[in-house]
């Protein structure tokens, strides 16, 4: 079977000539997820021949409105607790498959050659800071993070003036790294994509722990393989390839 990808309203949409076949995983992931997920899947390919995961990645509440207008979707990897819960509730996943996997930071990133300026939140209302990138909170798990942490310290009304909404967090660190805005809330994982581009002004105060869940598609034509690729996730192999990119263990 030939396969193509391409990017597609800030997710990787998956394209093929025909339906996926036995053996074949599909992964729906948070777009945070992105890079460590693409090492994950060849680590577990080279261990499981016979075996491809198709990869789609893109705003966690964007993958579950795939998922609930029929998307055939075998894994599915969330940025937050609020969206799974939501697929638990649609009866997409099942309540007792899922298992936290991994554990991030919300960061607040600036252009690299940014001057200092921004040391924490009530620095975002500075006349200086006219736009900062934040992920729509409606179907991006950090937009949702962020609003929390701006309504908590009593900023939300004040930034979010300022704001340019995201499809997912990736976009918002594209918008940074090219300097289309001053500002722009991203994961700790993220920002370490683009090292040279973009750096982390400070690290976001939350009241709640940034945790990742993992659960098979009650869908799942595959559940068997994809049973094994969580568990490969969960494993301390696939473990040791999220902590390359930063992750923490849950």
């Amino acid at each position: 079977m030939k396969l193509a990808t391409k990017l597609l309203s800030g997710a990787l949409v998956l394209i093929a000539s025909n339906l996926a076949v036995a053996g074949d995983v599909t992964v729906s992931a948070a777009a945070s997820l992105t890079n460590a997920f693409k090492d994950v899947a060849q680590s577990f390919e080279a261990k499981h021949p016979g075996t491809r995961i198709l990869l789609n990645f893109g705003a966690s509440g964007a993958l579950l409105q795939q998922m609930s207008k029929g998307a055939p979707v075998d894994v599915f990897a969330s940025a937050d607790q609020e969206t799974m819960d939501q697929a638990v509730r649609q009866g997409l996943v099942a309540a007792n498959g899922r298992r936290d996997f991994v554990r991030n930071s919300l960061v607040l990133v600036v252009p690299f050659d940014s001057k200092p300026g921004i040391r924490n939140l009530k620095g975002l209302t500075q006349a200086g800071v006219a736009k900062v990138a934040i992920g729509n909170p409606a179907s991006v798990p950090a937009g949702r993070y962020t609003r929390a942490a701006l309504e908590a310290a009593k900023l939300w009304s004040a930034v979010n003036a300022k704001a340019i909404n995201t499809q997912n967090v990736r976009q918002s660190l594209d918008y940074v790294a090219r300097g289309e805005v001053d500002a722009g809330f991203v994961y700790a994982t993220d920002a370490a994509v683009m090292p040279d581009k973009v750096k982390v002004a400070f690290t976001v105060p939350l009241d709640e722990v940034i945790s990742y869940p993992i659960a098979i598609s009650t869908g799942s034509a595959n559940a068997k393989e994809a049973k094994s690729f969580v568990d490969y996730v969960l494993s301390p192999a696939g473990q040791s390839v999220l902590g390359k990119y930063g992750f923490r263990k849950p």
